[in-house]
């Protein structure tokens, strides 16, 4: 039965959660470890209580008609779930973000002043059909010294549920107060709304899906909001580019996971390289089929392919269907991912180091790459563990956001009594 929560309900978690958060500062990093492994040891043990729980959610997505890509970021196996685990485990590995004198000097008058990491306080996590973020979002709050609300999807709800009375089965044993988990069980919008404004409460909304719901946090929350965003990803073929490697970059960021916000969307591919090399292009689109929205000079050149319209090149497919560009330059490259890009994860692929720097320096995004897959744009890639989402913003976190970006300062002055 889904429970739709009043307003009061709702507030009386996130009063919860701030009172929890309190509690975590006076925690050590080594209770804050032991209480990740023990989630991952009460999650292994209980995966088959998820997987029950997941299975409702994808009878729902074949009821309703749900394209493969939203099965596959719904869809759980024990496989996944062992993942979940893991990556508390690498968590509690890494380095403890707060607490850290990042400055520490002396005044004339013999006042010290000392810049210190702590942690944001209580984070309100607003996402869609993604129960891996259930865990991720949860491990780096606490490793992190934060209380979550979590806001799942409503067609992920019965994953969610599992996955946090589980949880908090764990919690139930370590240092960490079970409180500091809270999860909104309520399919209802009013719900999501409410934490827009819990301004006393919350310290700050992390968004992680489509373009809507980040958009809807990020125009209607009264809460500051670390925006996450979708990812229109481009790998731009120079001219001087390698073809094994351009082709297999291209391949690995389109194909390896379709359905993520980091696989490649648009294929942005220099006349000449085209012209030279069309043939292993299209048998390798072929070979992994790949359909082609291309412009005139590609729709003239790759047999099967449409032409794309405006909407192509600002799609986010999700899909093995991918956006094809000609341009004559470098400069062309940049200019349009300058107009539909996301900021998010882009790339060259040239062994022309001089039109690589030129792109890298011109190009305007979270993760740049130079022969390299946009595949890499996460967390656990770039060895943060796990991520609470990527931040195509620019204050205060970019790029994926591990342990570093749920932490902000405050100025500790210790003196003898200065007045001023």
């Amino acid at each position: 039965m889904t429970v739709t929560l009043e307003k009061v309900n709702v507030e009386a978690q996130a009063i919860e959660a701030k009172k929890a958060a309190k509690a975590l500062l006076t925690l050590t990093t080594e209770e804050k470890n032991q209480a990740l492994i023990t989630l991952a040891d009460t999650i292994e043990a209980n995966f088959e209580t998820i997987l029950k729980a997941n299975e409702a959610d994808l009878q729902n997505g074949r009821e309703k008609g749900f394209e493969d890509a939203f099965m596959d970021r719904l869809a759980l196996t024990k496989e996944r779930v062992f993942d979940f685990a893991k990556g508390l485990r690498e968590v509690a590995e890494l380095e403890d973000p707060t607490g850290h004198a990042l400055s520490d000097w002396t005044l004339d008058n013999g006042l010290n002043v000392q810049k210190v990491t702590v942690p944001l306080g209580v984070i309100g996590m607003i996402y869609e059909a993604r129960p891996n973020v259930t865990v991720d979002a949860t491990g780096l709050a606490l490793k992190s010294g934060n209380a979550i609300v979590l806001k799942g999807g409503s067609n992920a709800i019965h994953s969610n549920r599992a996955i946090v009375e589980v949880m908090h089965q764990g919690l139930e044993k370590t240092a960490i107060k079970k409180e500091a988990v809270q999860f909104i069980d309520s399919t209802d919008r009013e719900a999501t709304q409410q934490l827009f404004t819990m301004k006393e409460h919350v310290d700050v909304l992390i968004p992680r899906g489509g373009g809507k719901l980040i958009q809807a946090v990020v125009n209607n929350a009264t809460v500051p909001v670390l925006e996450t965003g979708v990812g229109n990803c481009h790998i731009y073929i120079d001219v001087d580019a390698d073809v094994e490697k351009a082709l297999n970059i291209m391949i690995n960021a389109k194909t390896d996971r379709p359905a993520v916000c980091n696989a490649a969307e648009t294929l942005i591919v220099h006349e000449a390289w085209l012209n030279e090399n069309k043939d292993a292009l299209i048998a390798a689109l072929n070979e992994n089929g790949i359909t082609v929205h291309g412009d005139d000079t590609v729709v003239e050149m790759i047999p099967g392919s449409v032409p794309a319209g405006e909407a192509d090149w600002k799609n986010e497919y999700l899909s093995l269907d991918i956006a094809i560009k000609t341009v004559s330059d470098v400069q062309g490259a940049v200019d349009h991912i300058e107009e539909y890009g996301t900021k998010h994860s882009e790339a060259i692929v040239t062994e022309n180091d001089a039109i690589a720097t030129t792109f890298l320096n011109l190009v305007d995004a979270a993760a740049i790459y130079h022969n390299a897959s946009t595949r890499f744009t996460d967390g656990g890639a770039l060895g943060f563990g796990a991520e609470i989402g990527i931040s195509t913003q620019k204050l205060h976190a970019r790029g994926p956001m591990g342990l570093p970006a749920l932490t902000t300062v405050k100025y500790l002055m210790r003196g003898t009594g200065q007045i001023r």
